[in-house]
């Protein structure tokens, strides 16, 4: 079965919740094992210097497959693209299940991570499929359920684990990702893109996209400061919450399920942008995630459980929000790039979020909680003052062929 005949600017709701969902399913791939390394390590006698291996090679593979294969929207038809990644990362996780030796198993992660660049080519194909004054309602509505999953892995990866061992994470996930492939190859559109070049001019391109503009480079430094201190945060808080809470780890992957809540702003977010709002929402987004860092660092300090949550929320809410209304400006950029735009944006916000679960865990365990929020603040206090630099130049830039 082929799938359905596709028309741009047309995106039924139904295909939209298909989009969103698979995005979910796919990006939490990437997070399970965060919590999971210490089990697995054990299981499987990786000596505790390569423990880190563990979620390190997972999020390698995310980098890598972002960056050369992301791009391949571009130049090869959509549907197929997906559909082989997605078997990809089926097999994939097949080989993390069955591993018995840290060699297979670090392989196997670090295939799960290209492969779950999947979720990536939909993107890009849910806004060609999209009608321009409702590509930032799209966007955001797929977010939501990207940003679900990714909120989500955690706290079901503990759960799972501690009720049926680490290996019931991937057996739930792989059936999950077969489940996906049968439904992707049943409704999944046909796009054909009209190539311009091969694969090599292709990464040249993308690399070039940097270069020529401006906008790309503001949205990606904007956005990969608050991503990286979202994962800044979500690094450093499991320590902080056991040390000065005494929480057990059920009850930290409770703290992370509140914090899902702020996937809820994404929807919201794109219907603004499509208002001619994008500049408002991203004010607003680093002035509340500046605000949440200090408040956070108040409510450790206090002991105030119930604003650290409210603070967890809110970060997630203006990190979120800045994401959908960032790849909506950097989607009309271009019409025949948004392959490369995206594996362009998505590389450098992967890195900045990488960059932020190191310093995360760098500034706790030198200065306690109170220099890790002082640090997440006054990074967003740097992005916020390079944005209004911005609100001093005529306009964003125009949408053009590239």
């Amino acid at each position: 079965m082929t799938g359905p005949d596709p028309r741009p600017g047309h995106l039924s709701p139904m295909m939209t919740l298909v989009f969103a969902v698979v995005c979910g399913v796919t990006v939490a791939n990437i997070y399970y094992a965060q919590s999971l390394a210490g089990p697995i390590a054990r299981d499987l006698r990786v000596p505790p210097q390569w423990a880190g291996a563990i979620v390190t090679l997972t999020q390698l593979g995310y980098g890598a497959g972002l960056f050369f294969l992301v791009s391949l929207g571009d130049i090869i038809e959509n549907r197929r693209l997906t559909l082989m990644l997605t078997a990809g990362l089926v097999l994939s996780l097949a080989g993390v299940l069955t591993s018995t030796s840290p060699g297979v198993f670090l392989l196997s992660s670090f295939a799960v991570g290209v492969c779950s660049v999947g979720s990536q080519v939909l993107v890009p194909l849910a806004t060609w499929l999209s009608p321009p004054a409702m590509r930032g309602r799209v966007i955001g509505n797929i977010m939501g359920g990207l940003i679900t999953g990714i909120m989500l892995a955690r706290p079901l990866a503990s759960f799972l684990a501690g009720h049926f061992g680490w290996r019931a994470v991937f057996a739930v996930s792989d059936g999950l990702m077969i489940a996906t492939f049968a439904l992707l190859w049943r409704v999944l559109p046909v796009r054909h893109p009209h190539p311009r070049m091969g694969y090599g001019p292709l990464l040249v391109s993308t690399l070039r996209l940097l270069v020529v503009s401006r906008t790309l480079r503001r949205r990606m430094t904007y956005q990969g400061v608050l991503f990286g201190v979202f994962n800044m945060f979500w690094t450093g808080v499991p320590l902080m919450l056991h040390d000065r809470f005494g929480l057990s780890q059920q009850a930290i992957a409770a703290f992370a399920l509140a914090g899902a809540g702020g996937a809820l702003s994404a929807p919201f977010a794109g219907r603004l942008a499509d208002r001619g709002h994008t500049r408002l929402v991203t004010g607003m987004a680093m002035c509340v995630a500046m605000l949440s860092w200090a408040v956070s660092g108040w409510a450790a300090s206090a002991g105030a459980m119930g604003v650290l949550v409210i603070a967890a929320i809110t970060l997630d809410t203006a990190v979120q929000a800045n994401q959908v209304v960032s790849q909506r400006v950097v989607y009309s950029l271009s019409d025949d790039a948004r392959g490369r735009l995206n594996a362009a944006y998505m590389t450098v916000i992967f890195m900045g979020g990488a960059a932020g679960s190191t310093l995360g865990a760098w500034t706790y365990f030198h200065g306690g909680w109170g220099l890790t929020s002082l640090t997440g603040a006054g990074l967003v206090l740097v992005s916020l003052l390079l944005y209004m630099t911005e609100l001093r130049s005529s306009g964003m830039e125009q949408p053009k062929r590239i």
